[in-house]
């Protein structure tokens, strides 16, 4: 069985999508669409009736409910049915958006490690969090923004190691579709990241042929056929688009 990414041209590339309860490693550089491939991919599935949850560690999530709104995803509508949930992990610790419209998801007491709103949560502070809100709200799809917040919570290199594997090992068995978004800009600078997970998709943003160009490259992607060359993307209305390939 397959679930359908929401990017139009990607899942024709996939086999038809992505095979369901696995976690992908989404990375690129500034620019290429990292974040909104992340909120197209739950808009999907919340159109589809399964929960979707974005955890965000750098970004304001009000930001980011502002910007996808300009795209036809129907963010606000699905924030209000609670089908599209935003839970903010970051330095500042801060639970619960738009106020506004009365859809607060409230922290989750007992968590441990989240008294010092200064400092990047751990990996293991990340998880028992984002547990408690794919147990409580039956979140089917999972966006964690970014791996970078995580990984540079911890200052021994070798360690860091450890954490991300243990990491994304535990993000397995939540029974979620997973996106987690990297800021790696060398897609063969190869990470415990991109080892551990079960597909590595690219967002490419590079100067080609005198001109800004977008490109998405799938690396890796277990169980699956799929050709390794970077073909061109389009930001549209509907969000990013997979055109053919990058000649």
């Amino acid at each position: 069985m397959r679930i359908e990414s929401g990017i139009d041209g990607l899942d024709e590339i996939l086999q038809g999508g992505l095979l369901p309860e696995r976690v992908y490693l989404l990375s690129g550089p500034p620019g290429g669409g990292k974040t909104t491939f992340g909120v197209q991919f739950l808009a999907k599935g919340a159109l589809q009736g399964d929960v979707g949850l974005y955890v965000t560690l750098l970004e304001c999530p009000q930001n980011i409910i502002n910007d996808m709104s300009n795209y036809s995803f129907n963010v606000i509508p699905l924030i209000k049915v609670k089908k599209l949930l935003f839970a903010d992990l970051g330095p500042r610790m801060e639970y619960g958006y738009m106020d506004e419209l009365k859809d607060i998801i409230q922290p989750h007491e007992g968590i441990e490690g989240v008294s010092n709103e200064h400092e990047a949560p751990s990996p293991a502070t990340v998880f028992k969090e984002l547990a408690a809100y794919v147990a409580e709200y039956n979140v089917k799809r999972l966006v964690i923004d970014s791996m970078t917040a995580i990984r540079f919570a911890t200052h021994d290199p070798a360690l860091q190691e450890k954490e991300m594997t243990r990491f994304i090992r535990n993000l397995k068995k939540l029974g979620c579709t997973t996106i987690i978004i990297g800021e790696l800009t060398d897609p063969t600078a190869y990470t415990t990241e991109q080892f551990a997970s079960h597909g590595v998709i690219f967002l490419h943003n590079f100067l080609y042929e005198k001109q800004m160009t977008r490109a998405i490259q799938i690396i890796k992607m277990r169980g699956t056929k799929h050709d390794c060359n970077m073909h061109k993307v389009q930001f549209t209305e509907r969000g990013l688009q997979v055109e053919g390939l990058l000649q």
